[in-house]
């Protein structure tokens, strides 16, 4: 990989949610072409994994596999691979289940996750989090394996207990999905949203104001930002929703959209 490649792509991704993880993926990649082996990311975001694509398809001479520990998984391990490379990359990916009293503390995705980043561990190192009434599985880089076990004691001020699980005890992701058709005064995504996760216009603007909302996994910088066939809306809470065809203006002078929601 030239310098030169390597600036255009980084000036690329500069301003975007995935710059940070660009610049580290530019120098696996780089180190993978030097080696001539395999070089590992941490967990990516499904942006970030584009990203990953676009560098592997600019350089030459590499290929991508990816991992998340299970059948489905969102957040996942990239492997970037020399093509004289004949081995198998190891993903290195474990699974900590965390187990409390259901009966007496509700804990969502948001406090396991916010409970792990208070212990300073880089969100990098962590992967899916499966929360149910009374345990979450958290899938995590193996490294970290001691680490978690031992200073992830509490969650959300309830005392939790920790232990390693077997990747084999996560089910393949199962989605439902709901198809909406719905006409909008425009493709703004407030609009969209508003039409998709049935909410008020305003409610969703307040939403992406709160920064509650990513559109194709980047941060919505407006309220009056377009969407297009074929974008991914993500709101915190809610799932996503996919533009799945935008099919022109009605009498009225309305936008026909058909949105699937996945939850």
């Amino acid at each position: 990989m030239t310098q030169d490649v390597k600036d255009k792509i980084i000036r690329f991704y500069k301003g975007t949610d995935a710059e940070e993880a660009v610049v580290r993926m530019v120098d696996l990649a780089y180190q993978s072409l030097k080696n001539r082996k395999y070089k590992l990311t941490g967990f990516l975001s499904p942006f970030e994994q584009e990203a990953a694509g676009t560098i592997a398809n600019s350089i030459g001479d590499i290929t991508l596999d990816f991992d998340g520990g299970y059948v489905g998984a969102e957040r996942q391990r990239a492997a970037f691979c020399h093509t004289e490379f004949a081995g198998t990359p190891a993903f290195e990916i474990a699974v900590i289940k965390a187990e409390w009293n259901g009966e007496f503390a509700r804990l969502s995705h948001r406090d396991v996750l916010g409970s792990i980043l208070s212990l300073g561990v880089d969100r990098e190192c962590v992967g899916d989090i499966i929360a149910t009434k009374e345990s979450a599985k958290i899938l995590i880089d193996k490294k970290m394996c001691d680490y978690f076990t031992a200073n992830l004691t509490q969650i959300g001020g309830t005392t939790v207990k920790t232990s390693v699980d077997e990747l084999s005890s996560i089910a393949a992701k199962e989605e439902r999905c709901k198809e909406i058709r719905a006409t909008v005064a425009s493709l703004r995504i407030d609009s969209i949203a508003a039409a998709g996760f049935g909410m008020s216009r305003s409610k969703a603007a307040a939403d992406i104001a709160a920064d509650k909302m990513k559109l194709n996994w980047q941060s919505v910088k407006n309220a009056s930002q377009s969407v297009k066939e074929g974008d991914i809306l993500s709101m915190r809470g809610r799932g996503r929703l996919e533009v799945a065809e935008v099919r022109g203006l009605t009498k009225k002078g309305r936008t026909g959209v058909l949105l699937k929601r996945y939850f």
